[in-house]
């Protein structure tokens, strides 16, 4: 089994039983924030794209780059789909000219021809848009784990196809998260340093419990090109920067006693036949000594290169001839009328603060309207041409393009609201309705575990992660789930992250039996 990188999330795999692309992704994405790290747009796609099969993982537009699929993917190639509960993946890459589709089982190994494939997909409202998932593969020699940035809240589910020679895994950030919000400075840098940790932490909790040979970091960091976004790109050793590159991770990870780390560069081989499996990387060592070493230069060339793309998509957001307010009058309210769990989960008026435009979107009186001076909870404030361009293309997704492209600001009093992004990631009645059965049919199972003196339900109320794997407790009696970093005071379960979601907690006294299950 041989791996080919080929930027970001994606890499090329070559096996006897036939070759899988995965998520091949160069164009700028997100309103032309988001590029790949380090470039890979000089790589021979047509040849990478000819391929038996292809794998998009989810619809996220760093892992579904339609003007590259268009143009370097074979339209026979066969496309492997996760079992997603919407067909929206299956009908943007039938748009695309594929016709070939096997459409896999979530968890259930498949056999093609000899290449042993599962896909494991994430189907909560808050995975990726509306899903994300994780593919494994094996030869009948080796075994591949591609995790991209699913979080599955088990990891077992991923050893159930066997023990891997090589994972590759998520390690740097993906949000917007605490960049955007209207915060001090020094608030910010603090609230940073804790995602950071906590996505080190999150990374290397999901290596120690599926244990493969090889670890590739992936699916990250994107790079921020155009000069408003550049001050995000990690190029001074910030402790509170998100987006950390793969040789800081790859440097945390000896520091904590692991050295099976690989650094997986466009062009990189790594062949699992190989012993050790060494990189053999087509940049020479002093390119990759300008990369990392001297990034800010790197950074300027890389935008020099680019510039023709950006200044294209700073022209398309032209502003169109619509109302904001009749727009998102017709395009929302009927959403809010569908929705229960949603509406009542944000509890109040958001406020949209679109350039001379002042709107609230009132969930409790499902209403858009203009803004009357009430008080707040949530506010973002947009520049009005991309909330234009967004509706005049029919996004039903404004996470998905607008949110990552970490163009705007948010405010908010109070704890983080998911309610919210969950609304503006389903804006179409398909994934309102999926979303709202979801959240009806929400339950921690009932089971508890012992963790660190405590008795807790076994699943994180937020999104079902396995707390037995993914809880940490501090000394003040706070529990974090490493999965997202929400935390809950365990003496009363009140979540400190967000409204509602309580945990079930109990101190464990010396004379309780401690449940089973727990560490």
């Amino acid at each position: 089994m041989r791996i080919t990188g080929i930027g970001h999330a994606g890499a090329r795999i070559d096996t006897a039983a036939g070759s899988v692309l995965c998520d091949p992704w160069s164009s700028a994405a997100y309103f032309g924030s988001w590029f790949p790290f380090p470039d890979n747009a000089a790589l021979d796609w047509d040849a990478l794209g000819d391929v038996d099969y292809l794998y998009v993982s989810h619809l996220h537009r760093d892992h579904f780059d339609p003007a590259l699929l268009r143009r370097a993917v074979r339209r026979n190639t066969t496309v492997l789909l996760p079992d997603y509960p919407t067909s929206e993946l299956h009908d943007a890459l039938r748009d695309l000219g594929f016709r070939r589709f096997v459409e896999t089982v979530s968890g259930e190994p498949i056999d093609l021809d000899g290449l042993r494939v599962m896909i494991l997909a994430l189907t909560s409202p808050t995975d990726g848009p509306i899903g994300d998932s994780v593919l494994a593969l094996d030869d009948g020699q080796h075994r591949l784990l591609n995790q991209n940035d699913a979080r599955p809240g088990n990891p077992d589910d991923l050893t159930a196809f066997g023990s891997y020679d090589m994972m590759m895994v998520q390690f740097s950030g993906a949000i917007w998260y605490p960049m955007v919000y209207d915060l001090p400075d020094r608030a910010k840098q603090n609230l940073g340093i804790a995602k950071r940790e906590r996505q080190f932490d999150r990374t290397m909790r999901y290596i120690e419990s599926v244990n493969p040979r090889y670890v590739i970091p992936n699916a990250g960091p994107p790079c921020f090109l155009d000069e408003p976004l550049r001050r995000w790109n990690d190029t001074k050793a910030d402790p509170g920067n998100i987006f950390p590159d793969q040789t800081v991770f790859l440097a945390h990870m000896r520091s904590v006693g692991h050295d099976e780390g690989r650094l997986l560069l466009p062009g990189t081989r790594i062949d699992l036949a190989e012993p050790g499996a060494p990189e053999h990387h087509s940049l020479s060592d002093k390119d990759i000594a300008h990369i990392f070493g001297d990034k800010e230069t790197y950074l300027d060339e890389y935008a020099a290169r680019r510039a023709d793309e950006l200044a294209a998509e700073h022209a398309s957001w032209a502003e169109g001839e619509i109302d904001l307010l009749a727009a998102l009058k017709g395009e929302l309210e009927p959403l809010m009328e569908e929705s229960t769990s949603i509406v009542k989960g944000v509890g109040g008026p958001v406020r949209l603060e679109l350039g001379e435009v002042e709107l609230v979107i009132d969930f409790p009186n499902c209403q858009v309207r203009e803004y009357a001076g009430e008080k707040c909870r949530y506010a973002f404030v947009i520049a009005p041409e991309l909330v234009k361009r967004v509706l005049l293309d029919g996004d039903i997704d404004w996470v998905n393009r607008l949110f990552l492209s970490l163009r705007f600001q948010a405010k908010r009093i109070g704890p983080y609201n998911e309610y919210i992004y969950t609304f503006f990631k389903c804006l179409n009645s398909e994934r309102m309705q999926y979303a709202e059965g979801w959240y009806a049919e929400m339950g921690d199972g009932g089971k508890d575990i012992a963790l660190e003196g405590w008795k807790v339900q076994e699943r994180c109320p937020h999104l079902k992660a396995d707390l037995s794997r993914f809880g940490k407790v501090s000394d003040d009696g706070v529990l974090t789930c490493q999965m997202h970093g929400w935390r809950w005071r365990l003496s009363d379960g009140k979540c400190l992250t967000a409204d509602g979601h309580p945990l079930r907690s109990a101190k464990i006294t010396d004379a309780e039996v401690a449940p089973s299950g727990g560490e």
